[in-house]
């Protein structure tokens, strides 16, 4: 999908990255189409798993951090220690809060491993991070402070992840709210926009046959329907390009699937062939590319 309205190539250049949990690790890919290109953010946008890659690349905007990122990815996959809780214990979990069955305990280590107590006011690049706010039953934007908490907040899945609560005020996964911030980068004055998405919008929604799938659909109708609002609503003068998922199919959309991090570097690297033929294609072949 690209949208769709031709603009100079001076501006500003807004990196917007999706949530979609361990689906997330596509947006590496795209990461590397577009650092390999030298498209660099001015802005950086982030719901959930979407936060957490655009913090490291507002960090770190080369295409060093592509490395990095894919060593986290790779190293998540293999020790499985954020939904890697057994089946008894995420029972018990269940039972004790009863609202929901995994610590974030391990994630705000691994974030914490990664980012310690950087601000976003440390960052060589703006980034601003989406998180539902329950008691404002609201959109709620991170600009400022510890970037850990504000992660862990856009990144707690209802069910999945305990609410986290920041200054007495408790939150939720952004992609309740804003899966795919288009809008957002767009009411920041980006005048080119790269949306970094998982795929799902992609795959054809038909209604739930099972009742663990009418949770699934329902959010699936509301990110899309937001989503495609924005993209439909871009004003004149404003490039967007919507990067293709490589290595996803409805296979990842079943109910445990949060909890698959196999062939992590395999949806990378199909990721990033992908985007790096839609980039040829939308600007013109890379200088120095295969011809």
């Amino acid at each position: 999908m690209t949208g769709l309205r031709p603009s100079s190539t001076s501006g500003t250049t807004a990196f917007v990255l999706g949530g979609g949990g361990v689906l997330g690790a596509v947006e590496v890919g795209m990461l590397r189409a577009l650092l390999e290109r030298e498209i660099v953010p001015d802005l950086v946008v982030g719901t959930s798993v979407g936060a957490l890659n655009g913090a490291l690349v507002a960090r770190q905007p080369e295409p060093a951090v592509v490395e990095r990122l894919t060593e986290l990815w790779a190293s998540t996959a293999r020790s499985r220690d954020v939904y890697g809780d057994r089946p008894l214990r995420t029972v018990r979990r269940a039972v004790a809060t009863g609202t929901h069955i995994y610590s974030s305990a391990p994630l705000r280590r691994r974030l914490t491993e990664e980012l310690g107590d950087a601000r976003f006011e440390d960052l060589p690049v703006r980034l601003e991070v989406c998180a539902a706010s329950i008691e404002r039953a609201a959109e709620h934007w991170f600009t400022s402070g510890p970037l850990v908490p504000a992660i862990l907040a856009s990144a707690a899945v209802p069910g999945l992840l305990p609410p986290a609560e920041i200054d007495g005020e408790h939150f939720l996964d952004g992609g309740l709210v804003n899966s795919i911030p288009v809008g957002r980068a767009v009411e920041l004055g980006a005048t080119r926009v790269f949306v970094l998405q998982v795929g799902r919008i992609d795959r054809p929604l038909a209604p739930p046959t099972r009742p663990w799938d009418v949770a699934r659909v329902s959010f699936e109708v509301a990110r899309r329907h937001r989503f495609m609002r924005d993209m439909a609503t871009i004003p004149e003068g404003v490039e967007a390009h919507v990067l293709p998922a490589g290595g996803t199919s409805a296979r990842d959309d079943s109910l445990l699937s949060h909890r698959d991090f196999g062939s992590v570097e395999a949806r990378i690297e199909a990721t990033y062939a992908a985007s790096r033929d839609y980039l040829d294609e939308a600007l013109g072949p890379a200088e120095g590319s295969r011809p």
